[in-house]
Formats: structure tokens, sequence, C-alpha cells
């Protein structure tokens, strides 16, 4: 393989997702609250891979030529991305109290003369683990794994953003490498899950930050500003 035409796809690839947006915002934010990581990291990386490999194998000029689908696309994400951050909205003004909290594990918790044996062997065993506290009688339930999927796919495949950047852009672009086209996909594919599965498992180091309900308003805050801002621009004449 090529290195030359990889490096290139992979500094472009990553060039174009590290960047401030719904999907970005939405994987942040499962990554902190530890539910389905791996999956909505997955569904990112290979939603970028499949539209990767559409651009480069000339299937984006079937787009082009369907003009009212991408139009379809915009407005659907639009209506979605601004649902979304009014629900982020509705958590900033009333709060749930949810926050991260560091707490001992089970073992390192447990007291009594029936685990002393356990403690004197596996003392150094026990570790501090960030877990997201919620309060017992308010607050969201635990996402379903089918319920962030879907949200995931919807701020993936309803953004016509990333038509424009992985499919067209990405795929036009690869293919000035000619033969070495193959290997600057490649290399953008790696970006993608580079880039998701860290952004997802780094996320986990805000668990520190993310040690209050207000921390937790602020984040909500940002999140309802940004979707319903990029809902209202992907409707307004360019």
């Amino acid at each position: 393989m090529p290195l030359s035409p990889a490096l290139a796809g992979f500094g472009l690839g990553l060039s174009l997702i590290v960047a401030i947006g719904a999907q970005n915002l939405f994987v942040l934010r499962q990554g902190v609250r530890r539910e389905h990581v791996f999956a909505v990291a997955a569904v990112c990386a290979l939603s970028d891979i499949v539209l990767i490999v559409v651009g480069v194998s000339g299937t984006g000029a079937v787009l082009q030529a369907v003009p009212w689908l991408v139009e379809a696309v915009r407005w659907a994400g639009a209506a979605f991305l601004v649902a979304y951050g009014l629900l982020a909205a509705r958590r900033v003004l009333r709060p749930s109290g949810e926050a991260l909290a560091v707490e001992p594990d089970a073992a390192a918790g447990a007291t009594g003369p029936e685990n002393d044996h356990q403690a004197t062997g596996a003392g150094h065993a026990a570790s501090a683990t960030p877990t997201l506290v919620r309060p017992q009688t308010a607050g969201p339930r635990r996402t379903g794994l089918a319920a962030a999927l879907l949200t995931c796919l919807a701020l993936t495949w309803l953004n016509p953003h990333v038509y424009l950047d992985t499919v067209f852009l990405l795929g036009s672009i690869a293919n000035t490498h000619g033969d070495g086209r193959w290997a600057f996909a490649a290399g953008a594919s790696a970006a993608s899950i580079v880039w998701f599965f860290g952004l997802a498992y780094g996320s986990r180091l805000l668990g520190g930050v993310l040690g209050s309900p207000r921390a937790w308003r602020i984040l909500d805050g940002v999140i309802a500003i940004v979707m319903i801002t990029l809902g209202v621009m992907l409707v307004l004449p360019h």
C-alpha cells in the first residue's frame, strides 16, 4: 500500500471530522455517561467508511444526479437537530441532578469480619472508578442501546455535510491519486476509527470535570446551542 496517499487520506479525513458538531457532541456525551461507548463509536466509524467507499468508487455521482435527495436530507436533518437541541435545553431547565462521582469498587467498599481476608489479600486491587450518579427519585434512565444507535445514525446520515465531506470531497481527492485512491480511502477510514474511538473513550477523562450537576447543565447547554444553531443553519439560504 503506497504510504503517501494513505497519509494524505488520514490527514484530510482527520481535519474534516475534528470539529465541534452534532455527531461529535453526541459521541462525547455517550462516552462521558459510559453508555454503549463501543457501539456508538463503531457506528460512527463504519458510517464514515461506507460513505468514503461510496465516494471513491464513483457512486457519489449518482447523488449528484438526484439533487432533491440531498435537499430532503437537509430538511430532515435540520428538524432532527433542532428537536435534539430542544431536548438538551429541557435538561438544562429541568435538571435531573446527574453527575459523575468517583466511587470505590465493591471490594473496596465492603466491610465486616467476613471480608477482612479479602481486603488483606486484594488491598491493592481495589480502585476508584468514576460512575454516573443519578438521584433515586428523578432523572433520565439509562439510554437503551437501540435508542442510542438510532440517534447516532440519524445524526450521521441526516447531516448533508457528511455527504459533502466524505462522498464528494474525499471521493474527488482520492481519485486524483490514481492507483493510490484506495490507499487514500484506507487512510481516511483509519482517521475516522482513531477519532471516534479516541473521543468516545477519551471522554472518560472528563470524570473530574463533570463531578457536579451544574457541570452537566453547562454541557447540555452547549449541546443545545450547537444543535439548534446547526439545525437552523442547514435551512438558511447560503
